[in-house]
């Protein structure tokens, strides 16, 4: 059958439904001989006659009952189908892939999606735990979160978070045995806890700066993680100086359990952005995920 033999077999089913030819042009947008003479195509083309008219009346012959009832259902079941394919359109569901480090994903991406998860419950989240700086486009994630400073330019950047800064502490029974640093340099002379990036693989080189002067020092010791919350641990059993996020630390330092140092050569930096590439992302659930996330400034 011809493609335009089914919007003729349509017009039939609003003549069938409404029984009046007048009502179903009106209902169709379209003027009643143009209605009456596709119906008489219809007619001719299967040889058979659908419809009985009067001047008051509409009526289905035999063939044209068996016709309707059993197109109607069939029709029916189409638009049920094409309505629920169009709620989904505008209903947050499906899944977003993130790359985020350890210290974004409990600090603040967590905390912030979580709740969105009970309201919308066909919004499923891939939450992947990596500290290195991930290809989001290549690996297959919807999106990425990592420093301002180091995002992509060709990347859309949303702020999720405030800026913040590294410390490097100790405990007091370490820095009891060995005084505290004065200098960045002469973490050298420690026996510092290393952070091993996942891309690459190699250690983070502890970034300082100080009136202008950016200092890079590459440090040493018995003890290397690929997770800041470990390193926490190391350093409040003095294993050594750490060098760790200031809000992951800050209740130890408050306690006592650790020692800040060489304050005045940590100065705070961009703090986190969710980005994604600049042909995404359109999907209800992923807008769901960034508005849940943006930073409000408190």
């Amino acid at each position: 059958m011809a493609r335009e033999d089914f919007n003729d077999l349509l017009w039939f089913l609003a003549v069938a439904e409404e029984r009046s030819f007048t009502k179903a042009a009106a209902k169709l947008g379209v003027t009643q001989s143009t209605l009456s003479h596709t119906i008489k195509r219809v007619e001719t083309r299967m040889g058979l006659r659908l419809l009985t008219r009067t001047t008051r009346s509409v009526a289905l012959t035999e063939a044209g009952e068996r016709l309707f009832h059993s197109l109607a259902p069939r029709v029916s079941a189409i638009r049920d189908d094409l309505a629920a394919l169009m709620a989904l359109r505008d209903k947050p569901s499906g899944t977003i892939r993130i790359t985020l480090s350890d210290h974004a994903l409990e600090s603040i991406v967590w905390p912030r999606l979580q709740p969105i998860l009970s309201q919308y419950p066909d919004i499923k989240l891939e939450l992947s735990r990596d500290n290195g700086l991930r290809n989001i486009v290549e690996d297959g994630f919807d999106a990425g979160v990592r420093l301002g400073e180091s995002i992509e330019k060709d990347m859309i950047a949303i702020r999720i978070g405030p800026d913040w800064r590294l410390l490097a502490v100790a405990s007091p029974e370490y820095l009891a045995n060995y005084p505290a640093p004065r200098h960045p340099q002469e973490l050298v002379q420690h026996n510092c806890i290393n952070m091993r990036q996942a891309t690459g693989g190699g250690l983070y080189v502890w970034e300082f700066e100080k009136d202008g002067q950016e200092l890079r020092v590459r440090v040493d010791g018995q003890l290397t993680f690929n997770s800041s919350y470990p390193m926490i641990d190391a350093a409040v059993k003095s294993c050594g100086i750490a060098f760790l996020p200031e809000d992951l630390v800050i209740d130890h330092i408050a306690a006592g359990h650790l020692v800040p140092m060489l304050e005045d050569w940590s100065p705070p930096f961009s703090g986190y952005f969710i980005y994604y590439p600049t042909r995404h992302q359109n999907s209800p659930a992923f807008k769901v995920v960034v508005d849940a996330l943006k930073y409000n400034g408190r």
